[in-house]
């Protein structure tokens, strides 16, 4: 490396600013779904649903994209750590009468409108913005992201943290994609092979089992799994570690690491079990009318209606 003669910003190689005390405090979504703060150069970012577990709908996905788009362009953050407001990360994608799919937000992957939920081709114009598009966006932010986990991190919760570059666990934090009891053939943001390796995903898949943290440690998924009452301080510390780098070769490391990782596959691979998993929400309208198979699809519409 040649650095002889290099100054950098202000006379040095050049580091996010870092402060002592919260520098900003911001909330996104209708009733704070999301929260954002930011101290000593981390971010972090808070899903703020914790009556749902944290549950995903339309909503909880805008304006978490929201909140990463504040990390991405505020010049004092160098880290994000995402969270769970709560006893549990993310249960997934939200199920209940009580999700919001129908709020307009602002498209920003370009897809077409997806109003309609009714048709193939809604379902999947809505899921290649909402749940594939927007983990894409989130994984090529050119900043450090660490996911911090508790307690559940089901479905699509594992896109959220999958999308991170980090992933640090209590040691009660638990993984699961449930979706194959639902007639798909696993999230949309595909990730299984390469965090799991191929025997593990499918056991993983095939059976919905529950995934203790130790044991996705074991298996390279996880960072770091620290005990719930420290695991907080524990990754701050991480991320203030990772602060004092330079923000460019940062984003250098992290754009060599994910470039590597895609062409090992993980791309073409998230996008052709996105084809498949488009056409399993296909096959189950034709079956049963709905988009996912259910035990008593008649009882989920009245629930839903």
């Amino acid at each position: 490396m040649l650095l002889q003669g290099f100054r950098g910003v202000g006379g040095a190689l050049y580091a996010a600013p870092m402060t002592d005390t919260t520098t900003d405090s911001t909330a996104f979504g209708k009733n704070d779904l999301v929260l954002y703060e930011l101290r000593n150069g981390v971010a972090t970012i808070t899903l703020n649903r914790p009556s749902a577990a944290n549950a995903q709908d339309r909503a909880v996905t805008y304006a978490l994209d929201e909140a990463f788009s504040r990390f991405a362009t505020d010049d004092n953050a160098a880290v994000a750590i995402l969270r769970g407001e709560g006893k549990h990360f993310s249960s997934g994608h939200d199920t209940s009468p009580h999700a919001d799919f129908t709020t307009n937000f602002p498209l920003r992957t370009l897809w077409w409108e997806h109003k309609s939920m009714a048709t193939a081709e809604g379902i999947m114009a809505f899921e290649e913005e909402a749940w594939l598009g927007m983990c894409f966006r989130w994984r090529e932010l050119p900043k450090p992201t660490i996911a911090l986990v508790t307690g559940a991190c089901i479905g699509g919760g594992l896109a959220l943290a999958w999308a991170c570059d980090f992933i640090v666990a209590s040691t009660d934090a638990f993984f699961s994609d449930p979706v194959l009891t639902m007639g798909c053939p696993g999230i949309e943001f595909f990730c299984h092979p390469y965090a799991l390796g191929t025997r593990r995903a499918k056991e993983f898949l095939f059976t919905g089992e529950r995934l203790p943290a130790q044991r996705a440690y074991e298996l390279g998924m996880v960072n770091h799994v620290w005990e719930r009452d420290e695991i907080v301080e524990q990754t701050t510390k991480l991320a203030e570690r990772i602060a004092e780098r330079s923000r460019f070769a940062l984003a250098l490391a992290k754009k060599a690491v994910n470039v590597a990782e895609e062409g090992m596959g993980l791309r073409t691979g998230i996008e052709h079990a996105f084809a498949l998993h488009s056409l399993s929400h296909a096959h189950n309208l034709h079956t049963c009318g709905m988009a996912v198979q259910v035990m008593d699809p008649k009882a989920l519409r009245k629930a839903s209606e």
